[in-house]
């Protein structure tokens, strides 16, 4: 799996992109299954944070997922949870047929 993490008006620090590394731990169980892997963190005006992740599958399936939040490290578990939620259907998908 092919990992990018940038930032849109913001720097990407190494606390921030160490607390990333160990949300995808996961995404541990579907890791086979997914060729790429992009997140994007921005700052906007006004204090809010988005944090947002394109998942990209073997079979060419994509799952996107976007939350905003004032706080980055919530706005990323949010991000996270329901990404998880997401590549879980999909693997379940797949294995169904």
């Amino acid at each position: 799996m092919t990992i990018e993490l940038k930032g849109v008006h913001y720097d990407v620090s190494d606390k921030t992109r160490e607390y990333v590394d160990k949300k995808l731990l996961r995404l541990k169980h579907v890791e086979e299954l997914i060729v790429d892997f992009h997140m994007t963190l921005s700052r906007e005006p006004k204090g809010m944070y988005i944090a947002s992740s394109d998942a990209h599958f073997r079979w060419g399936q994509k799952s996107h997922v976007k939350v905003e939040d004032r706080d980055l490290y919530k706005a990323i578990d949010i991000m996270f949870d329901k990404m998880e939620n997401k590549t879980t259907k999909e693997k379940e998908k797949i294995q169904a047929h």
